[in-house]
Order: structure tokens, then C-alpha cells, then sequence
């Protein structure tokens, strides 16, 4: 029996509860909206408090991921944010609610960061791909299915009620995977020695700090931050303000929204698991550097189409499909960008990862904004797909300067000692 599936199926089930607890709020946000009397810029700072909050502790909590290791630091994160998904359900004013979901974010920092680090311990490199894309599908499936589960305790018992169950699934999560995971698999008790051989090498087997002053003068860094920056300003809407764009800008109802608003979520889950299978099948036969490269211009490229042809039709199943299309492009990038940063990175995937996805979440929080001030600046709901749209394809460009085969921190091998000269 091997171990890493088990692995998988932990970090499979986390990623649910993840998307589940972060669009919870996208489906609840009209009628909150309604209810705290909230106009279109003030709701962009309720989404952006969440990813200025992830942004700034990205970094440090995937950074004690390499430390400390992940098994303590993601129990911590799931407790954390569990208790302030909670206590959305009580926020009376646009005030605390800001501080809510800014602690919110702070909590969830570094969930994806340390799960890559998880994957970087218990993976070989030919399966962090296919890994990754596991992974991120089912963020997706939660996204698919928060609507499902959100409006019928929405139309029974209100918004409220909704964001305290699903503060509960993620305390039992982290109590299970505190108890059975380990950080190395040499520690864990029935895993074989084949499976060990197949694991490779420990990535981890003592706690890794990187060396910032290293890593920043790594061009190969900067520009993963800036492809992942430019790719969150299409992606996080749908994390955000998707649902109220249906609702206010194509004249959804809630059975509307719970109909069709799951078709970006199931597009995304599908396309995750294909960009992962992809590059993985594509590493092997064309090697590592055109192997990530291809699927990442490929997927953004195909979203920047997507997302600028919504612009121009305001029937309600076309709109939703070519959202869904959109987003289907962009998560047939993401498991890739986020090998990517296993292979720079190697052991200091935590950090690595960290580094991006704080780019990425500044790109979230200035989108976010940017969505709620165009609404009101143009007086509708498309005005902000066009920066959606035209970052999403600077995105794509971008894949053509990151190069998968250049380590950020460059290990130094010994060489070998000279031998002696004959007297």
C-alpha cells in the first residue's frame, strides 16, 4: 500500500474546505451587500481586506512551512481560519466586517504554500504536476459546490448560518492530519521502502530557511511573481465578485445562481487536473522548460479570449459559459505555475510558493478595488473584465521569460579533492 495517496486525498479534501469557506462570502455578497447597506466600492474593499491580509502573511507562513514543516503549521492555518469564517456570521457593520475578513486572510496564508510543500516532501518531481492539479480541483469542486450548499441555508435560516457550519469542517480536517501526517515519510509508520525509493532523495529532511538576499537577486523569481500577479487580476473575481456580477449585472436570481454560477468552478476542476496531466506528459517527452511553458501561455492565453468575448453579450447562459471558459483557461495554468515553483524552488518550496502567491494576492486586492470603482465610475458591470482581460494575456506573455531548469538558489556541489602530486 502507498502512502501518497492518502497524502493527496488530505490535501484534496483541505482545498475543498478552502473554496468552500473563500466563496461562501462571493454567494452570500448580494444579500449582505443588501442587508449592511453596501455600495459597489465598499464591498471591493470587503473582498480586497481578504487579499491584502493573505498577501502580507503569505510569505512568512509558507517561509515556516520549510522551518517548522507543514503538519503543525497547517493545523494551525485551518484552526485560525475556521474561527473567523465563524464569526462572519456575526459582523453587524462594514467595519468589522473589514477586520474580520482582513483576519480572515491572515489566517489562511500560506494553506497552498505549505500544501506544495507537503507535495514536495511526499512527491517525486515527475508527479508534483498531476499532484498540484489535483489539488487545485478541488478547490474548484468547492467553488462548485459552496452555491449548493450556501443558498438553501441562505433561503432557511439567512447569510448568517451559512459561514458557521462551514467554520466546523475545517477543525475536524486539521485535527485528523495533525494525527496522521508526518513531514518526512521516513517517519511514517508503513511506508514501504519502495516507496521511499520512489519518493527520492528528502527534500526536507532538516527545517530550510531561504536566503531572501539570494533568492530577490533571481530574475527567474521575479518574473514567476509577476506572471502569477497578472494572472490573479482575471482569477480572483471569480473568487469575489462573480456572484454579484451575475446578480447585478446579468439579472440573476437564486435559482438562477444556484443553476449555473457552478459552471466556472466545474470548468476550472476539469481544466486543472488536464493542465497537470499535461505539463507532467509534456516534462517527459519535451523536457522541463517547454513543458511548463506551453501549457501556461496556452491556458491564459485561451482565458484572456474568454473573458474579453463576455464583454459582448448579456444573455445569461452565454455569459456564465464564457466565464466558465475563461476560468477553465486560467486553472489549466495554475497546477503548473505552482511545480514551478517546487522546481526553482526545491527545498524551499514553502517560501518560493509564498513569494508568488503574495505577488498574486496584490493582484487580487488591486483588482478587487479596481472592479468596485469601475462599476460605479461606468455605471455597469463589464467596464472591469477589460483589465480582467488585459493582465490575463500580459500573463501569458510572461511564461515565455521563466525558465523551470534554473534553480533559484543554486546549491554549490564540492568538488572533489585534488590528489596529490607525485614527489
Amino acid at each position: 500500500m502507498k502512502y501518497r495517496p492518502i497524502v493527496l486525498g488530505f490535501l484534496f479534501l483541505l482545498s475543498i474546505i478552502t473554496y468552500v469557506d473563500r466563496v461562501c462570502i462571493s454567494v452570500a455578497g448580494p444579500k449582505m451587500q443588501q442587508e449592511l447597506n453596501l455600495s459597489p466600492e465598499q464591498w471591493g474593499w470587503v473582498v480586497a481586506a481578504f487579499a491584502f491580509a493573505y498577501a502580507i502573511f503569505e510569505i512568512p507562513t509558507g517561509s515556516m512551512g520549510d522551518r517548522v514543516g507543514p503538519r503543525s503549521v497547517l493545523a494551525r492555518i485551518v484552526i485560525w481560519w475556521s474561527i473567523f469564517t465563524s464569526l462572519t456570521g456575526v459582523v453587524s457593520s462594514y467595519t468589522v466586517l473589514l477586520i474580520t475578513r482582513f483576519l480572515f486572510g491572515a489566517g489562511e496564508a500560506g494553506a497552498y504554500p505549505n500544501s506544495s510543500a507537503a507535495i514536495s516532501r511526499w512527491f517525486p518531481a515527475t508527479e508534483r504536476g498531476r499532484a498540484h492539479g489535483v489539488v487545485w480541483m478541488a478547490s474548484r469542486i468547492g467553488g462548485a459546490i459552496s452555491p449548493l450548499m450556501v443558498i438553501p441555508i441562505q433561503i432557511a435560516y439567512g447569510w448568517r448560518a451559512s459561514f458557521f457550519v462551514f467554520g466546523i469542517l475545517g477543525v475536524v480536517w486539521a485535527a485528523a492530519w495533525y494525527w496522521w501526517f508526518r513531514d518526512n515519510p521516513r517517519d511514517k509508520t508503513g511506508v514501504t521502502a519502495a516507496e521511499i525509493t520512489e519518493i527520492g532523495p528528502p527534500k526536507s529532511g532538516d527545517t530550510h530557511a531561504l536566503p531572501w538576499g539570494q533568492a530577490l537577486r533571481s530574475a527567474n523569481l521575479w518574473w514567476i511573481m509577476l506572471m502569477y500577479h497578472t494572472y490573479c487580476w482575471g482569477s480572483f473575481f471569480y473568487l469575489s465578485w462573480l456572484h454579484t456580477f451575475l446578480v447585478k449585472g446579468r439579472g440573476y436570481d437564486d435559482a438562477e445562481i444556484k443553476s449555473l454560477s457552478w459552471m466556472p468552478f466545474a470548468f476550472g476542476a476539469c481544466a486543472n487536473i488536464l493542465g497537470g496531466i499535461t505539463s507532467d506528459y509534456l516534462v517527459k517527452r519535451i523536457g522541463l522548460k517547454w513543458g511548463r511553458r506551453l501549457v501556461g501561455m496556452a491556458g491564459l492565453g485561451a482565458s484572456a479570449v474568454f473573458i474579453t468575448l463576455t464583454m459582448f453579450t448579456q444573455d445569461k447562459v452565454a455569459s456564465v459559459v464564457l466565464l466558465a471558459l475563461g476560468y477553465a483557461g486560467s486553472d489549466f495554468m495554475l497546477p503548473v505555475a505552482w511545480a514551478v515553483c517546487l522546481d526553482v524552488g526545491r527545498k524551499y518550496a514553502g517560501a518560493v510558493t509564498g513569494a508568488m502567491n503574495t505577488a498574486g494576492q496584490l493582484g487580487s486586492t488591486l483588482t478587487s478595488l479596481a472592479f468596485g470603482y469601475l462599476v460605479t465610475a461606468y455605471g455597469n458591470y463589464d467596464a472591469p473584465l477589460v483589465p480582467m482581460a488585459v493582465m490575463t494575456a500580459i500573463s501569458a506573455l510572461l511564461w515565455l521569460m521563466i525558465d523551470p531548469t534554473v534553480e533559484i538558489i543554486e546549491e554549490r556541489r564540492q568538488e572533489p579533492s585534488p590528489l596529490p602530486k607525485a614527489a
